[in-house]
């Protein structure tokens, strides 16, 4: 069917391969932890929509939202062993995740890097980097395996292992990266560009400060966006200017 004045092209993605970190709060909606159906519906449907623009997708994604239900009985409990569970809870959200992407005709696949071999492939680089050649998402849980890590650190190393071109770190409810918790300080100014070394030498709360230090040591861009702002990520794969741009 011929082409009608009123639709035009999508413009061509300015990435090929990006890394995705969603934190579990994204998934939470309004709910005060778990996850909301609808929201995680609507970010499959975000993310389904880059992936058939011809974008390699990989997804790191955090557990936050339910670990926030067992805080209080994780309280004076071993370092450790409260980050063995939060490593668990993102592999609740992974499956959550890897569910909506499929009823959309999204073929998906989930690495964890605990050993969960009833419903997750065990994490390695090689598989992932074929399921992504394949035209597969591929969901990361777990985080890096190892307590006292972050998910943040884990998108950064998962990034740099796949030679993702850019980590785009999806926030809840903020722009992107300001001056000071613009929750708390109304004066914040928002920074639509920063470097790698800003974040640390200002104490911004971005990501943690490992993530930072490898994104920096292996030139890898971070874009710092809403993820509630709607079709963000397909406007920054598109080379539309979102959020913060973090690069050394």
């Amino acid at each position: 069917m011929a082409q009608t004045l009123s639709e035009s092209p999508s413009p061509a993605p300015v990435y090929s391969r990006v890394l995705l970190k969603l934190s579990g709060e994204a998934l939470m909606g309004d709910r005060e932890y778990g996850t909301d159906p609808d929201r995680v519906h609507a970010i499959a449907a975000e993310v389904a929509a880059v992936h058939r623009l011809g974008v390699e997708v990989a997804i790191v994604v955090g557990g936050g939202n339910i670990y926030r239900g067992f805080a209080a009985a994780a309280r004076g409990m071993d370092r450790a062993t409260g980050d063995y569970m939060g490593m668990l809870a993102t592999v609740l959200n992974a499956l959550a995740l890897q569910d909506a992407l499929e009823k959309l005709g999204i073929a998906t696949r989930v690495q964890s890097a605990i050993t969960i071999s009833e419903v997750a492939e065990p994490y390695i680089r090689r598989r992932a980097i074929r399921h992504l050649e394949k035209g597969r998402i591929v969901i990361f849980a777990a985080g890096t395996g190892n307590p006292f890590f972050t998910t943040d650190t884990a998108a950064a190393l998962r990034a740099a292992e796949l030679h993702a071109e850019v980590v785009l770190m999806a926030k809840n409810g903020v722009e992107g990266v300001y001056t000071a918790d613009p929750a708390e300080d109304a004066n914040a100014e928002f920074i639509p560009e920063i470097t790698h070394k800003e974040p640390l030498t200002r104490g911004l709360q971005v990501m943690d400060s490992t993530a930072f230090a490898l994104c920096m040591d292996n030139n890898l861009p971070i874009v710092v966006f809403n993820m509630a702002g709607g079709s963000n990520i397909g406007k920054i794969v598109s080379g539309e200017r979102v959020g913060t741009l973090v690069r050394t």
